[in-house]
């Protein structure tokens, strides 16, 4: 995975984004300024860890997948104090999302051991492994394969992070907008109060 933000230069910006196109990585992490006006065919996913703060910054989001009739998914990360501007996202693009759980600990080891299962079997069906093949089989003599391959799956396999992780929630524009307004009066009502007490 590799990150695009506004303090990169414009030459690391490229080559990020060259190797996502290149599948040189799998994941491209964007800011919402970094991302515009990106152009990239054949993304199968788009995750909005953060809801978009206004519906046409959603509808930009998740047009980067499922393009010219392909396939795609897009998944939007929310907290329940969220939900009101979901409903305003999905009146005006006019669709319904489906809800969906986060996967457990357990589901996601499933997901990540089938992936992998997946990788090696095409990687016997190229028959490309003829530099490996005394390896394994000096490997077999010592261990048995059961176990070698239990031990080939749990290194190859992304395991669950434990690390704790604390997450801030950001506020959709149009509250932002409206505190802002807030504060803008109270601090009108409070200038009018000084001048009236001047007066006295």
């Amino acid at each position: 995975a590799e990150g695009i933000h506004g303090d990169l230069t414009q030459s690391k910006r490229a080559d990020v984004i060259r190797q996502f196109k290149e599948h040189t990585i799998e994941i491209m992490v964007a800011t919402d300024v970094a991302a515009r006006g990106l152009d990239i065919t054949g993304v199968s996913h788009v995750y909005n860890f953060d809801i978009p703060q206004d519906p046409e910054s959603y509808v930009h989001r998740i047009g980067r997948t499922g393009r010219a009739g392909t396939k795609g998914l897009a998944v939007t990360f929310i907290t329940s104090r969220e939900r009101h501007h979901l409903k305003v996202i999905e009146d005006v693009t006019k669709t319904n999302m489906s809800r969906q759980s986060p996967p457990t600990s357990s589901e996601v080891m499933a997901g990540n051991q089938e992936a992998m299962i997946h990788r090696v079997l095409t990687a016997i069906d190229k028959r490309e492994l003829g530099e490996y093949k005394p390896t394994a089989e000096k490997l077999l003599e010592e261990v048995d394969s059961v176990t070698l391959l239990s031990a080939t799956l749990k290194l190859l396999t992304k395991e669950s992070n434990t690390t704790p992780v604390r997450l801030t929630e950001v506020a959709p524009l149009r509250n932002r907008k409206a505190k802002t307004e807030r504060k803008r009066s109270r601090g009108r009502k409070e200038a009018a109060g000084r001048k009236k007490t001047y007066r006295r």
